[in-house]
């Protein structure tokens, strides 16, 4: 019973900071949206976070629960709970927050492995915002 109540209070902890994290987001320094239309995970995003991600948000051993390998693994999210993608809000989605360095401390990938796991590109990031505002398909 005590482990499960500091299990419960962990995730609360987490999700509290997630989300306060989220409300401090300054989404102006984002780059804007692709105007390519029609993407799709499978044709448009899984090659491009497969490059700079499945490493380590594979089928083994997924760091933070977080998988990429999949459309629906991408847009659930990982250990907190919180979904990675908010369908149809890019400017919202925390992946987005995160692969664009707007939360410290959880950059993606980590600043300090950028030599070994090359961060996305501008561009990149504003067709996967793209992807997620035509709805995540």
């Amino acid at each position: 019973m005590r482990l499960k109540f500091l299990t419960l209070t962990g995730f609360c902890a987490f999700a509290l900071i997630s989300l306060n994290a989220a409300e401090k987001v300054d989404v102006s320094k984002l780059p804007p949206a692709s105007d390519k239309k029609e993407l799709t995970f499978d044709k448009d995003i899984k090659s491009m976070v497969e490059d700079s991600c499945l490493k380590c948000h594979g089928v083994e051993k997924p760091k933070s629960k977080y998988r990429v390998d999949s459309r629906e693994a991408f847009i659930k999210g990982g250990d907190s709970e919180i979904a990675a993608v908010i369908a149809g809000k890019s400017a919202e989605s925390p992946v987005i927050h995160m692969v664009a360095d707007l939360i410290e401390e959880m950059e993606m990938p980590p600043i300090d492995k950028r030599e070994k796991y090359v961060a996305l590109t501008k561009e990149q990031i504003g067709i996967l915002r793209a992807w997620i505002d035509q709805g995540a398909k």
